[in-house]
């Protein structure tokens, strides 16, 4: 009988599924979307019920899709977005809509945590700067603004632990995601009550499972998420991991000498070494998937997601003309983007429609427009951005290692070689992408491979199902080009920090 993996990666809108074989050959994937809702303004939730109704549902699609026997799948494992927070009662039935990571309501407390020293107190545990989407400043903000809703809490999820919740009904902790959370000390890699009371969410202690790792087997599939599904009841499921984890696993980051760039929602950077850094001057680092090593991360959420509010707004008629012939706006956005040049236009876009990494009131902006300009230069603006706010984190991580050789990428821009092509100009240096389309999804089946006992490592299970693609070679006279427009977008940040904080 031939056997499968299933991965299910879970973003903050889109829940895709992907079956691979042992060899990480990509069978079959499904996704669906769900609906972002904003209550209020700086709010940022889904409907829970309706997010697993979507996850289940690509999940049977994926099996359909492949019509192989749901019975030669022999390990699922789950990956997703981190923080945010999933809160469910004793029984795993939400209490409230999920908080999503780029919700910003809880601001005010990660502001006086700061202002009181708390967050440089704490530092040494968590290792990670305070955020308001972290679930620690969401249990506060909900301790005191909801009651009502904590009093019928019984668990703090992540969004992958959710899912595996409604698959296997255990509800457990995992270590790679909530080690991201500032709720874990990562010296003992275990709860820490001293920390919990730093924050004044001494209650949350309670709310927090049992601490599960990557490939641990957590369970299997219950019969009625087997009906939900499509899944054979009784197949194991591991414990997943963070989103972030899952992109470095399938770009084949093993080991100390690469860097991975992910381009989604958030855009993160990011290596992994076996010394931690526990300063503030990297914006996270957390627990990775491998035994013994972190996860050194920069990111913020000023990726892809402002091409995709540009697309939504303004290409509206060649979006449905794209999808009624099958195929995609994004291609057109390519082909606008490569019919310019680097020096064609100085247009700066600033990333920051759903977050910043510098001055937190920082908004989206478009800096330089002219008459003369047309939508294509628009759209080089936000590629080229976005790329710039990458290289603003990766200088930052450049302070405790050196550049690679290669930059292995993923994520959305990784479809685009017109994206590809500016990251490497930018970085002058090669950029390397994963074959396959839900890179995501392939790095939840390599730890499921690992849970099932396919593979006896993560390095084994990376070298049997991970393969490079392509790769684009940097254009050296575009270099300064570049550095000269990397230098305005530096000098308007710069220029623009008094007024966000006189307007906003």
């Amino acid at each position: 009988m031939a056997q499968y993996l299933l991965g299910v990666d879970n973003g903050c809108t889109v829940s895709k599924a992907g079956l691979f074989t042992l060899d990480g050959r990509e069978v079959a994937v499904a996704s669906g979307k769900s609906q972002l809702l904003s209550p209020h303004p700086g709010w940022q939730e889904r409907d829970v019920d309706e997010f697993w109704r979507i996850t289940a549902g690509a999940i049977r699609e994926v099996i359909a899709r492949s019509e192989i026997d749901p019975k030669e799948i022999i390990a699922v494992a789950c990956t997703g977005h981190g923080n945010g927070l999933y809160l469910v009662d004793k029984q795993g039935n939400p209490v409230r809509n999920a908080i999503l990571s780029t919700d910003g309501r809880a601001r005010d407390y990660v502001d006086k945590w700061v202002a009181d020293g708390i967050d440089t107190k704490v530092r040494p545990k968590t290792m990670q700067c305070v955020w308001p989407a972290q679930p620690n400043a969401l249990l506060a903000w909900l301790n005191d603004n909801e009651p009502e809703t904590m009093a019928r809490a019984g668990w703090v999820l992540m969004a992958k632990d959710f899912v595996r919740s409604k698959l296997t009904g255990q509800f457990q902790a995992e270590l790679t995601d909530f080690s991201g959370t500032s709720l874990m000390n990562l010296q003992t890699r275990d709860w820490d009550d001293d920390l919990l009371a730093d924050f004044g969410i001494g209650f949350a202690r309670d709310l927090l499972g049992p601490i599960v790792k990557t490939a641990d087997i957590c369970g299997e599939v219950t019969s009625e998420a087997a009906a939900e599904t499509g899944l054979a009841a009784g197949t194991p499921v591991a414990g997943g991991m963070f989103d972030i984890d899952a992109c470095g696993l399938s770009c084949g980051m093993i080991d100390e000498s690469q860097l991975c760039i992910v381009v989604g929602t958030w855009g993160n950077n990011q290596y992994i070494s076996k010394t931690p850094i526990t300063t503030d001057d990297v914006f996270m680092t957390s627990c990775y998937s491998m035994d013994d090593y972190y996860l050194m991360l920069e990111g913020s959420a000023t990726s892809a997601s402002n091409l995709e509010w540009f697309v939504t707004q303004f290409f509206e008629a060649e979006n449905a003309a794209a999808q009624k012939q099958g195929g995609s706006v994004y291609d057109l956005c390519n082909e606008l983007v490569g019919s310019t040049q680097p020096d064609e236009s100085n247009i700066v876009f600033l990333p920051f429609l759903y977050g910043s990494n510098v001055n937190p009131d920082a908004k989206g902006s478009f800096v330089g427009l002219e008459g003369r300009h047309s939508r294509a230069h628009v759209l080089r603006a936000i590629y080229e951005g976005v790329v710039f706010t990458h290289l603003s984190h990766v200088e930052k991580l450049l302070k405790f290692r050196s550049l690679p050789e290669v930059i292995r990428l993923t994520g959305g821009a990784a479809r685009s070689d017109v994206w590809l092509q500016i990251f490497s100009d930018i970085f002058q240096t090669p950029i390397q992408t994963p074959e396959g389309t839900e890179l995501g999804a392939l790095g939840a089946a390599i730890a499921a491979s690992v849970a099932a006992g396919s593979y006896g490592s993560y390095e084994e299970a990376v070298q049997n199902m991970v393969r490079l693609s392509r790769r684009i070679e940097p254009i050296p006279e575009r270099k300064e080009v570049y550095a000269r427009k990397y230098g305005r977008y530096k000098k308007l940040i710069d220029a623009l920090d008094s007024v966000w904080t006189d307007v906003c």
